[in-house]
């Protein structure tokens, strides 16, 4: 697509969709405008209208569903930013039309790793169309820094990845969808996917078996709807194990918000150790030959983010990256490909029924469900 404005169309206005609307509004300058929007419910419409109007943004047009967006031609790019249980079905539809739309489809990329592998399959024979998985935990500024610390080699041989989120319970969405496996293909697919993501790129290297314990131990067990209690769970410690001998863990518990940082992130090399906190932006570096006394302590800062939003920043240069792609400004492919979306699902889905089945469970035997 030659340079110039490229117009966007967004599924799922509920609270991420409208997030993304106000990323896309500083990113006016870019050439990005949000055209059209679609949603199910009347009420996140609303709230997507009023939005606009907020941001001094011409009114977008609104549709029910996702297909009459897309008949619509009113968009050149489309943000899906649906409940994780829909992607499936949407993409499919975006994928099969006649007219090609560039994604950003927001992460879980989908519930099972069936249907990532089916949405792989059939983009294969879109070449016209890109496609990127919103898993934009990478471009966080001190995760992003961390990430390069790692790429450049002063670690060593990266050894150990420990991963730390402790924070908050899930958020209350439209018609509590969140609050069943079945809709959001567990906890550790929902939400812990970014942290897979990350400890594959830090690794440099594919999962080979996954180890998990977990529960629901304290929130939404007083929750009950249509007589139905939320079975998500809400803390857990995860095992990843790779190919190339690098070990990952991830040490999850919602029920945390007494906590300085919401995610710590550390990366263990034979040389030295790297690691990043959020939200305070900061990172530590120390190499073994200089011990205590010599980590260096570097604050992580981004001067192109225009606006920081629910996530640091990390979803505005994840659309600005995306943009210059789409654009062919950049020659780069989307940074966050179909392949590591399925594969961050692969390790989720590993670890929830590692879970049910208190076992180890071996990625092959995931990949081939």
């Amino acid at each position: 697509m030659e340079s110039g404005a490229v117009r966007y169309g967004i599924i799922g206005v509920g609270m991420m969709g409208r997030e993304h609307m106000v990323n896309l509004a500083h990113l006016r300058s870019e050439g990005a405008t949000v055209t059209c929007v679609a949603d199910p419910h009347p009420s996140s419409l609303e709230h997507a209208l009023d939005l606009a109007r907020s941001l001094h943004a011409p009114p977008p047009a609104v549709f029910p569903g996702h297909r009459q967006l897309l008949d619509s031609g009113l968009c050149d790019v489309v943000v899906v930013s649906s409940p994780n249980m829909t992607h499936f079905e949407i993409l499919m539809d975006i994928i099969n039309h006649h007219k090609p739309h560039h994604v950003l489809v927001e992460k879980p990329l989908c519930t099972t790793v069936e249907d990532c592998r089916k949405i792989v399959n059939a983009t294969k024979r879109r070449p016209d169309i890109l496609v990127q998985v919103g898993l934009e935990y990478r471009y966080m500024p001190p995760v992003s820094k961390l990430i390069d610390i790692v790429k450049s080699g002063i670690l060593g041989h990266v050894k150990m990845v420990a991963i730390r989120e402790h924070r908050f319970p899930f958020l209350v969405k439209v018609n509590n969808w969140n609050r069943f496996n079945v809709n959001t293909g567990g906890t550790l697919v929902e939400k812990c996917c970014h942290f897979f993501d990350l400890m594959r790129l830090f690794a440099a290297a594919n999962p080979v078996r996954v180890m998990a314990s977990g529960s629901i131990d304290v929130n939404h067990k007083d929750e009950t709807y249509d007589g139905k209690v939320p079975d998500i769970i809400d803390n857990a410690f995860v095992i990843v194990e790779f190919d190339n001998g690098t070990r990952g863990m991830l040490d999850l518990c919602m029920f945390a918000e007494g906590s300085k940082n919401e995610q710590e992130i550390s990366v263990v090399g034979d040389i030295g150790k790297g690691e990043a906190f959020v939200p305070e932006s900061i990172v530590h570096v120390g190499l073994r030959a200089e011990g205590r006394a010599g980590v260096k302590i570097e604050k992580a800062e981004d001067a192109r983010i225009k606006y920081d939003g629910l996530h640091h920043g990390s979803s505005y240069l994840e659309h600005l990256h995306f943009l210059s792609v789409i654009k062919g400004e950049s020659i780069d492919a989307p940074a966050v490909s179909l392949m590591d979306g399925l594969l961050s699902v692969a390790i989720g889905v590993a670890a929830q029924l590692s879970i049910e089945k208190g076992r180890f469970i071996t990625i092959q035997e995931i990949l081939q469900c």
